[in-house]
């Protein structure tokens, strides 16, 4: 019986990782999906950035000249060009939150749904875009994300078959734990400048899709970011999702299980109180027992007499 469910399980495996092809297909086209996806809202939303900074620019040097008489209208431009994320750098000001590679990690966080709420479209064609490649990309996602769990999953099995079948889970636990919470943060405390909680509190919101918006990467105009840190940071987030969706899919297996143990405690119960009951029923004399044994007494009571 053993050796059955083994060959079962090895079959499984097998099955899996002759998805692998699809899956790398599948993969080529999502990556495509997303670069077509980046040079859309580079090239829509790119001269808009451009043209904000320049009005922006212009915005200093008119308070500069005039700052004994300040302007409302002006003030508040230059508030909401600061909310939006562009900031003064002496005679520049910083860009690069529209480039091709931050057009690529809001697409990213886009089909996700992570959504950090600290960059959007603010032309219309770049909103109307954003609905139809968010509608087309989130399910195209999840398909991937599927897969990847799937083979993430099959890949553990087989280096933890030696340890026994038990054991993958704790395996793929440590090793999702070392590679997508426990690791990435002290990354993110070398370049962001955060603290290891901060880093790792803002990978638990990012691939958990909570996405708040507090702490977001390549953000900080001070700062001089490597060109593949937010490539790296998106293929963390793929694979860190497709991790964790497994975790979770776990802790709703064993809430699952667990409710089912109760619910069968509570059946055994029952039927352990019914038994005695009934136990209690046949073992309790009857009345007509009681009537004939106190008819049998009373004749040998006669009988006595005699």
């Amino acid at each position: 019986v053993e050796g059955n469910k083994a060959q079962r399980g090895d079959a499984v495996a097998g099955r899996r990782w002759c998805r692998l092809p699809g899956t790398l297909l599948l993969l080529l086209a999502y990556v495509g999906y997303l670069l077509l996806g980046s040079t859309a809202f580079w090239a829509l939303e790119g001269p808009a950035e451009r043209h904000s900074a320049q009005q922006l620019l212009q915005d200093k040097w008119e308070l500069l000249g005039n700052y004994t008489c300040l302007k409302g209208p002006a003030l508040e431009r230059l508030i909401q060009a600061y909310k939006s994320g562009l900031t003064l750098q002496g005679n520049a000001t910083s860009l690069g939150r529209w480039d091709f590679v931050g057009s690529f990690f809001f697409s990213i966080s886009a089909i996700t749904t992570i959504g950090y709420g600290n960059l959007s479209p603010s032309t219309v064609s770049a909103q109307i875009f954003c609905i139809f490649f968010a509608l087309f990309g989130i399910p195209l996602n999840l398909i991937l994300l599927n897969r990847i769990g799937h083979l993430m999953l099959s890949g553990v099995q087989r280096c933890a078959k030696r340890l026994g079948e038990k054991l993958h889970w704790t395996c793929a636990l440590v090793t999702g734990l070392l590679l997508f919470l426990l690791l990435p943060p002290f990354l993110f405390s070398v370049i962001e400048g955060w603290t290891y909680e901060e880093g790792f509190y803002y990978s638990f919101v990012t691939l958990s899709t909570i996405g708040f918006g507090d702490y977001v990467i390549g953000m900080n105009p001070d700062l001089t970011y490597p060109s593949w840190y937010k490539n790296l940071v998106s293929v963390w987030i793929l694979f860190g999702m497709a991790w964790l969706a497994l975790v979770i899919n776990l802790c709703i297996t064993l809430l699952e299980n667990s409710s089912d143990l109760c619910q069968c405690g509570k059946k055994k119960s029952k039927e352990l109180e019914q038994e005695l009951m009934d136990c209690n029923k046949n073992t309790s004399p009857r009345p007509d027992d009681v009537e004939n044994c106190s008819k049998i007494g009373g004749q040998e009571h006669d009988n006595t007499d005699i």
